[in-house]
């Protein structure tokens, strides 16, 4: 049944402030100690200072008048003490216009409204001025998940949960048109792409399976939840416009879509690029999607194929819920079936097509190519590669890496333990209780271990557990068995560490700042060239 109120018609939009699962873990976990406590403009100002202190935000406007202050934001060792806190909250009130959200006092409160709306339509909070501040079963489990790989769900079942089967739990119930938003376009967005492309592949017999990149706008702008009629339209544009239309051609007819010819209002930077690249992004946080074809295409995950149909057969009909605090109810509920639903691939199945998808990046990607990556995955403005983009930093860098080194040693077996979706691409980091990529020769085998972590606490959450893997991979005494640790930069306290290491458990474990990595490995013909390097201390 269609809502009764008469919203505006506008694409699909989420949150820019909010890009990546692990983001919304950190901003959910900030909120933990004020659960349950009423929401006031107060409350917010705390909320807001301890956001500041834990550099979760980062305060533009008073940075970049303050230089020591922006030198304590990029220092990890550093933190702000209450006072500068408060300083840069009061500064940047007094020195930007702010914006007014409804319900909501301009300035501070107002951005805590941007800020935390899209884990509240995602159903991971809830808050309402001079209400209880509330934070659901789903918002509980992502804290706890992206602190680890995945955890127990429930004491008595032996499924485990990872950040994104919360994610996916929240998209496949998000509806465009949810109390939070006001659309008049009506549907649940990610559901409505997976029916779309079943469609499209049993209805329409196209070859490849999958919605084109150039098509996700028409998913994005689709007024309904007919995915059939969906299907039918892209179906129609490609006999008329070919596979690769120009970004005009798809922009005039979203705009037919939204029944508008308003191009101030809907910009086509907004619905053919930024949309696009946003809900690609969102789509695979979940795991259930692969990108084909240098991502042209966006397909079904085939290794998830049971879990797409499961979700296709349950969500393809789901409640209109008008109130706001019962949507939140109805989105904040893991679905456990959800979970627990996996398709069964073999694992020499899964093992072949990991080496031949590494082994490919390694031939196509240069030398200066992968330098390039390395170097962005520590630059602000990330990376631009048409792939990798849609890969969280963690998962990228354990990617870059073993491309890396499969590209420098061809002959060496490197074994990367990420997992993986049908085109062989990684969905997520090394899972816990293994190490990141393991290097097997004929008289050396190698761990290595890499980390975005910077700060002291690099040293208690990175060595115990390297000396653990080292340990269970000395499967050979007769082979020398060392680690390589490489993150962004080395802290003391982690050096120390590899030192008792070495001396208490005799671990062998050589750091490498990313920089200082690239510097040896450009150069190397033998993977031992990185400890002989590291033991003359011959990098800088």
């Amino acid at each position: 049944m269609a809502r009764q109120k008469k919203y505006e018609r506008k694409q699909l939009s989420f949150s820019t402030t909010m890009r990546s699962p692990e983001r919304i873990a950190d901003f959910v976990e900030s909120l933990l100690d004020y659960e349950g406590q009423s929401l006031t403009d107060n409350l917010i100002h705390q909320i807001i200072i301890n956001w500041i202190i834990k550099k979760l935000i980062y305060g533009k406007t008073a940075l970049d008048a303050y230089n020591d202050l922006k030198e304590i934001y990029y220092n990890e060792d550093l933190t702000y003490t209450i006072d500068q806190a408060e300083f840069i909250y009061t500064y940047i009130e007094k020195n930007t216009k702010g914006h007014k959200e409804a319900g909501f006092t301009k300035g501070w409160p107002s951005r805590f409204d941007t800020y935390l709306r899209l884990p509240m339509e995602f159903g991971f909070i809830y808050y309402k001025m001079n209400q209880p501040l509330e934070i659901s079963e789903t918002g509980k489990l992502i804290v706890q998940a992206n602190k680890a790989y995945d955890l127990r769900l429930d004491k008595t079942s032996s499924s485990t949960v990872k950040v994104s089967d919360i994610f996916l739990n929240a998209l496949v119930k998000y509806q465009t048109n949810n109390p939070f938003r006001r659309n008049e376009i009506e549907n649940a967005p990610f559901v409505l792409f997976l029916q779309t492309i079943t469609k499209l592949k049993e209805g329409f017999e196209w070859k490849k399976s999958g919605i084109y990149r150039s098509e996700i706008p028409f998913i994005i702008c689709w007024r309904n939840a007919d995915a059939y009629a969906l299907a039918e339209y892209i179906n129609n544009f490609r006999l008329v416009y070919g596979l690769k239309p120009s970004d005009e051609i798809v922009y005039e007819h979203c705009l037919e879509l939204l029944g508008s010819q308003n191009r101030k209002r809907f910009k086509m930077k907004q619905i053919t690029k930024e949309g696009v690249d946003d809900f690609i992004r969102k789509l695979r946080s979940t795991g259930v999607i692969s990108l084909r074809g240098y991502g042209r295409l966006i397909d079904i995950n085939r290794f998830d194929i049971d879990r797409v149909n499961y979700i296709i057969k349950k969500y393809s009909n789901y409640p209109i819920i008008e109130d706001e605090k019962k949507y939140y109810q109805y989105m904040g509920k893991i679905d456990t079936k959800l979970v627990q639903t996996h398709t069964i691939v073999s694992s020499d199945r899964i093992a072949d097509l990991k080496l031949t998808t590494l082994k490919t990046w390694a031939q196509n990607m240069n030398t200066e190519d992968i330098i390039k990556e390395f170097k962005s995955l520590t630059s602000s403005k990330g990376t631009q590669h048409p792939i990798l983009k849609f890969i969280n930093t963690p998962t990228r860098f354990e990617f870059l890496m073993s491309i890396a080194l499969k590209k420098q040693f061809p002959k060496l077996d490197i074994q990367p333990n990420y997992p993986i979706d049908d085109e062989g691409m990684p969905t997520s980091t090394a899972r816990g209780g293994v190490g990141d990529i393991e290097i097997y020769g004929m008289k050396i085998d190698v761990l290595v271990e890499v980390t975005m972590m910077r700060n002291k606490s690099q040293s208690v959450n990175e060595i115990p557990g390297i000396v653990r893997h080292l340990n269970e991979f000395k499967h050979d005494n007769k082979k020398t068995v060392y680690s390589l640790f490489v993150a962004p930069s080395i802290h003391e306290d982690t050096q120390f560490m590899i030192e008792f290491a070495l001396s208490r458990y005799h671990a062998d474990i050589y750091p490498y700042t990313i920089e200082q990595f690239i510097k040896v490995w450009k150069n190397s013909k033998e993977i031992s060239d990185f400890t002989v390097q590291a033991c003359n201390n011959s990098i800088s």
